[in-house]
């Protein structure tokens, strides 16, 4: 990839056996129709050339709801598919069942920190390729605001454009997932199969979240300076400014 542009402003039971397989995904919400009809019901409906587009507003994947609308900034979180491992699962598995939305995420991303798993994402070459995947259609597809590639999960804030979020993720995901396994000699999933997603609220939101990515590796203890870390906007835009 050579196309970048520049960065714009600035997610056992007692008695269960210990060796069976259990997915780190969060568990199945039964009450998730529900709540999808009720955003559905108060949310500004789309319009008929964002539906043709792809853009689905209020929609569930099985596991977590997802909000998708154009001309939303999206702070989205995918991570490593061993970064909850199913031998550690007496670890996370508690907090997967929070009920609170914010209160899971915030445990989800406290364990995504300590780094556990292959953390394939370590490796120069593939931290570089993500990163140049997160970018690559920036200003085209999407506006690429802040990321972070981490050692096993990778954060970003992006405002949909022309392509839905449910695309643009899926479309990162395949493209680093076949370049990422090639590089590491390896075979099978690289990434997990969900992706937590939440759009900004407003201006206080957005600077909250930008906050939040580009500290994140002086947060998991990586770097003493958010810009020191190699695979990040802050980063980038401290080179920016100095270029000037």
């Amino acid at each position: 990839m050579n196309r970048q542009s520049a960065s714009k402003r600035l997610s056992p039971p007692g008695g269960q056996d210990a060796r069976a397989p259990i997915s780190s995904r969060p568990p199945k919400n039964p009450g998730l129709r529900e709540l999808i009809a009720g955003k559905r019901a108060w949310a500004e409906p789309l319009g008929a050339a964002a539906k043709e587009r792809g853009f689905r507003g209020w929609h569930a994947r099985g596991y977590l709801p997802h909000f998708d609308a154009p001309g939303k900034s999206q702070f989205v979180t995918f991570r490593l598919h061993d970064a909850m491992p199913a031998n550690r699962r007496l670890e996370w598995e508690a907090f997967l069942a929070l009920e609170d939305d914010k209160e899971r995420r915030t445990q989800i991303e406290a364990y995504l920190d300590r780094g556990v798993g292959e953390c394939h994402l370590r490796r120069p070459d593939v931290a570089k390729m993500v990163e140049e995947a997160l970018l690559f259609f920036d200003g085209e597809r999407y506006e690429m605001l802040a990321w972070v590639v981490m050692p096993n999960h990778v954060h970003t804030l992006f405002e949909t454009t022309t392509t839905p979020l449910d695309e643009v993720v899926h479309s990162w995901k395949s493209f680093t997932s076949k370049e990422a396994n090639k590089l590491l000699g390896r075979t099978g999933d690289f990434w997990e199969l969900e992706y937590f997603d939440r759009y900004m609220r407003d201006e206080e939101h957005f600077r909250k979240t930008v906050r939040y990515i580009e500290n994140n590796p002086v947060k998991a203890h990586l770097v003493r300076e958010p810009a020191q870390w190699p695979w990040g906007s802050a980063r980038r835009r401290v080179e920016m400014e100095g270029a000037k």
